[in-house]
């Protein structure tokens, strides 16, 4: 098995919807806003070269959404998803399977582009199975009032209308990995748990988007149970740093994997490593 960061491309979030009620004397510290109140996000997927399969983990914004709809969320930076593809000397069209942790359109927008004279939309990874859950395709499809946002139709329905989606089903190993099931910030978030090289390394979405989401009440304003997620964020840290989990951060543009140790305050940042360091 062969791991690979693939940078889709930087964006910014409004750092009190990233915070919910913590002040922002306090997330400033680790996450510090522009004069626009703007912190800086990445989304960083993750390719998983296992056998004959090529995986490839979420897929940031794309690029078929209007010059208004991406002036909202401030691009920054040079990345793309094909130069990071190309840089491993992988094509788009190489890639098996899709896995979606959920479908926020920061997550899946990748998977959906315009086809080729603007007339409708078509997969954007023509190979590919694409992969969500059950209940969660249900609830994105149906969106409620918060979520509607986030749930935008052309980067969901087209993936069903095109025969190319398929379902994880809960405790199972369809793509050769252990997923965990949360539901705090949208429901059955699907968090990958990947065997590697003695090392678990988990791809840690949006229930631990950035370093400065350690702390247990750092919870976004985006989540749809706040308190699940408390719960769900509790049980998870600490399993990650008695076990010593390898966590890859997709939002987080300065720290891209991190581990985690006990301490006084609860658990707490340990060790910080770049992609190379691992991989």
């Amino acid at each position: 098995m062969k791991l690979y960061p693939i940078e889709t491309g930087n964006f910014k979030l409004d750092g009190g919807a990233m915070f919910g009620v913590v002040p922002k004397s306090l997330w400033q510290r680790t996450n510090p806003a522009d004069a626009n109140n703007m912190i800086e996000m990445a989304a960083r997927s993750l390719l998983v070269e296992d056998g004959d399969r090529l995986i490839l983990i979420d897929t940031g914004m794309g690029s078929k959404q209007s010059e208004k709809f991406f002036g909202y969320y401030y691009l920054w930076g040079n990345h793309s998803l094909d130069a990071s593809l190309a840089r491993y000397g992988f094509h788009r069209d190489d890639i098996t399977d899709v896995f979606m942790t959920h479908l926020h359109f920061d997550h899946c927008g990748g998977s959906i582009r315009w086809n080729k004279d603007r007339t409708g939309y078509e997969p954007a990874f023509k190979n590919a199975t694409f992969w969500s859950n059950a209940n969660h395709w249900e609830w994105a499809t149906d969106p409620n009032p918060r979520e509607k946002a986030s749930f935008l139709k052309e980067n969901i329905l087209p993936i069903e209308e095109s025969g190319q989606l398929n379902f994880v089903e809960e405790a199972s190993r369809q793509l050769g990995f252990d997923v965990l099931f949360v539901d705090g910030h949208t429901e059955k978030q699907m968090i990958p748990h990947i065997n590697y090289n003695g090392k678990v390394i988990v791809f840690m979405a949006d229930l631990l988007p950035t370093v400065g989401h350690i702390p247990l009440p750092y919870v976004m304003g985006y989540d749809t149970r706040p308190l699940v997620t408390l719960e769900e964020k509790a049980s998870f840290l600490d399993k990650a740093a008695n076990d010593n989990y390898y966590l890859f951060l997709e939002h987080d543009p300065h720290h891209e994997i991190i581990t985690l140790g006990h301490t006084e305050k609860g658990v707490r940042l340990k060790e910080v490593f770049s992609c190379e360091d691992i991989f």
